[in-house]
């Protein structure tokens, strides 16, 4: 009975962590607005994001001039710490010169970031 229990919680649990995970599809679409700034080829207004998940934080992007705050960091660019920068980059790290004020839909934040790991 107790297996029967567990396997029932675990069926309705299942749904809920499918949907933490991003849509890479849907990331592409809501990555439309960073465009203005970033693409995965050359650096612009900001830095070219090709293959920065993984990254040190203010390094690995050929010229770009980084914020001393953002060199400084010590950030990796990992799930988390983009979650938090995508959300609101002046609080994670401050003294950043990203001027977007970050996404405040939870969905669209895993989607870019669904998005970007196709890119790394």
């Amino acid at each position: 009975m107790r297996h029967l229990i567990l396997g029932a919680a675990l069926a309705l649990l299942l749904p809920v962590a499918a949907q933490a995970e991003g849509d890479a599809a849907a990331g592409e679409k809501a990555f439309a607005p960073c465009k203005s700034c970033h693409n995965f080829e050359k650096n612009g207004v900001g830095p070219q994001l090709k293959g920065v998940v993984g990254e040190k934080a203010g390094q690995g992007r050929d010229g770009y001039a980084f914020s001393e705050a953002l060199k400084n960091s010590g950030i990796t660019w990992d799930e988390a710490n983009l979650k938090e920068w995508l959300t609101d980059p002046k609080k994670k790290v401050p003294g950043t010169k990203m001027v977007f004020p970050g996404i405040k839909d939870p969905k669209k934040v895993d989607d870019i970031i669904a998005y970007l790991k196709t890119k790394s």
